[in-house]
């Protein structure tokens, strides 16, 4: 038998069973939902949503589940997660959808033969968890929030830790799991066992909808994700320290309440601090956002300190679980509502974006962001809370080995040196520079015209035109809809420009970037009036030439109102040396377009080089500029890796 305290075999391969499944779940939505881009609407492939239902075929052993269920199962998901970053698409989809399919029967299957040991197996499920978020941070930071270990030359890492995986699963499956004691009576009420699984399930979305990488709440609030990297570490390391010390110093039950309660009320007030108060009708715009002082950050800042109890509740949980014997129908029962819940709440946190394309319940998704994140947080605190009251994990004063604290030290430095040696770092501008290269770019949140993940295709084009400012359109960032990667982030660091991103991600707002080898001044967002997807506006500053641009970036909603256009105008009213570049979303014949001209150029009319791949009657991207500003040429570029062609303006000295 394995026993946590003399190997850690079984803890690692918890861990690297939780990795996988955060990374195929995350694959997953983010491929159904470049179905749902294509068509800015609700895909047919939505239905593979079905793949979270899997636990239902545990129905199928009414007395025991068998060993080889634990085997194929683990087999299916190691496989999956070794084959399916390199798949299109349509392929990822599938097999990381067959992937989770196989992890929740593994994982019920693998807890069902945990029960003989189950005070250091509940240990080993939290251990392991917190190793999974270790890794996932430490491959994110390392690469710009797009997991190294499934990306390009790197998917080697991830074969081998999945590999090990089986290797380990194998070694495991014989032992105990899955073998026996699934047949012996139940000794607690399905309402017990139920209520354990979704507060597990909720772990694992709060990890997935806000931790597994850091630019995930540094975009939030707009601080550098270095600072929410290192919060989180020392988060981590003092409440392992405190955890492997002595565990009753973390399992009191008042404590562990406390410390949920703290946590929860610092999640939503986090998100609160930044959710912008629209005026409901079309007045009082454009809207600023408001500067955010020091005190709007603690609650961050505190959020970020204590969400490792969400590591402590996994022991709590999985205790409850294993100590109450449930049944197989118990646990099919359980798991199935489990996997319901996890596909309610990810539709939620995928509609608080785009609310305006989902009928009937879109709507009451928008400015709901906090919702998606305090339901989960809310069914946790119950579940801590029942499972509290045995207050069994009080008796434990087992403790974890120091190697476990000295690995996770080790990870967070590694993590830390490795997102400060390969963050951005603009060169000084050239000062006999003679023109201003400006590139504007509407890059469909990464994926390219047919909805492959593109950002090396994007990123390739943009530096081929060795831009000096580059305007983005449709550049979300840290939503699970895009796999929680940060887009922005990602062009910033590979081109080594500064960067500003717009709206927060918890307006549900489509995002708005500006990277730029001049330093960006006096950068800020104003939101226009919607009343379909929000929108917003950048605007900021750089100094060519001894000459200070003001510089916005656009992206109007669809046909794009005139009240949005009327309200960008005031902007600008009155201001000299003005770039605006973006999608504006309507064409040349329309009252939007008659209106800009009246204070503005199109660049294009002024210098536009002979380009037939491009209608000019049919543009939506454009780069407008104020009289004065000499523009030396104008192009759009063709086959630009999105769904929009790029457009690329050279501002004479």
């Amino acid at each position: 038998m394995l026993v946590f305290k003399k190997a850690p075999w079984d803890t690692i391969l918890f861990g690297l069973s939780f990795l996988l499944f955060f990374q195929l779940l995350a694959d997953f939505i983010e491929a159904v939902y470049a179905f749902g881009l294509l068509g800015t609407g609700i895909p047919p492939e939505i239905v593979s949503v079905l793949f979270l239902f899997s636990p239902i075929l545990l129905f199928l052993f009414p007395k025991r589940l068998p060993r080889w269920l634990f085997l194929g199962s683990g087999a299916v998901f190691v496989a999956a997660r070794i084959v399916e970053v390199y798949l299109g698409t349509r392929g990822r989809m599938l097999l990381s959808g067959l992937g989770v399919a196989a992890f929740m029967l593994f994982f019920p299957t693998l807890l069902s033969g945990l029960r003989l040991r189950s005070r250091a197996a509940a240990r080993s499920l939290g251990v392991g968890l917190l190793l999974a978020l270790a890794l996932s941070v430490l491959f994110k930071t390392v690469n710009a929030s797009v997991d190294l270990s499934t990306y390009g030359g790197f998917r080697w890492l991830g074969a081998g830790l999945s590999l090990l995986a089986g290797y380990l699963l194998v070694i495991h499956s014989g032992d105990e799991a899955g073998s026996e004691g699934s047949d012996r009576r139940e000794s607690a009420p399905f309402g017990t066992v139920l209520t354990a699984s979704l507060g597990i399930a909720s772990i694992f979305l709060l990890l997935y909808f806000v931790f597994n990488s850091p630019n995930i709440p540094a975009r939030w609030a707009g601080v550098k994700p270095l600072t929410a990297l290192v919060l989180e570490w020392v988060g981590v390391l003092l409440t392992a320290w405190l955890w492997f010390r002595d565990a009753r110093l973390v399992h009191s039950r008042i404590a562990l309440l406390a410390w949920n309660c703290l946590f929860g009320v610092s999640l939503i007030l986090a998100i609160l601090s930044h959710q912008i108060a629209f005026p409901a009708g079309n007045v009082g715009y454009p809207l600023a956002v408001p500067t955010v002082g020091w005190v709007a950050l603690l609650p961050l800042y505190v959020m970020l300190l204590t969400f490792p109890v969400l590591f402590l509740d996994m022991e709590l949980l999985a205790f409850t679980l294993l100590k109450s014997g449930p049944t197989v129908r118990s646990y099919a029962g359980a798991f199935t509502l489990f996997g319901l819940y996890l596909l309610l709440l990810v539709f939620g946190h995928v509609f608080t974006t785009v609310y305006d394309y989902i009928p009937v319940v879109g709507p009451f998704f928008r400015d709901k962001f906090w919702l998606v994140h305090l339901i989960p947080a809310l069914v946790l605190l119950f579940s801590v809370w029942l499972g509290s009251r045995q207050d069994r994990l009080r008796e434990s004063g087992e403790t974890a080995p120091s190697r476990w604290l000295l690995g996770l030290a080790v990870l967070a430095l590694v993590s830390i040196a490795g997102a400060c040696a390969l963050s951005a770092r603009p060169s000084p501008p050239d000062a006999v520079a003679k023109e201003l290269r400006l590139l504007t770019y509407n890059i469909q949140q990464g994926f390219s015209a047919d909805g492959a993940w593109n950002f090396d295709g994007q990123l390739h084009l943009i530096r081929a035109q060795s831009p000096d400012v580059v305007a983005l359109q449709e550049s979300d960032t840290n939503r699970i809809a895009g796999g929680n990667k940060d887009v922005v982030a990602y062009f910033a660091d590979h081109l080594d420009m500064y960067s500003y991103y717009g709206p927060s991600p918890v307006t549900g707002t489509f995002g708005i970037a500006l990277l730029s080898r001049y330093p960006i001044r006096d950068a800020r967002t104003w939101y226009l009036y919607s009343d379909g997807e929000q929108v917003a506006v950048i605007e900021a500053q750089i100094e060519f030439d001894g000459t200070v641009f003001h510089l916005f970036v656009n992206h109007l909603g669809n046909g794009g109102p005139l009240a949005q256009q009327e309200q960008f105008l005031s902007l600008v009213s009155g201001k000299a040396n003005v770039i605006a570049a973006g999608d504006y979303n309507f064409r040349p014949d329309t009252e939007q377009y008659r209106l800009t001209l009246k204070s503005l150029q199109d660049a294009f009319l002024v210098r536009a080089l002979p380009d037939s791949a491009i209608d000019p009657d049919d543009r939506i991207d454009y780069i407008f500029v104020s009289p004065g500003v000499q523009v030396r040429s104008i192009h759009y570029i063709p086959n630009s890796e999105s769904d929009h062609p790029a457009l690329l303006a050279v501002i004479a000295r």
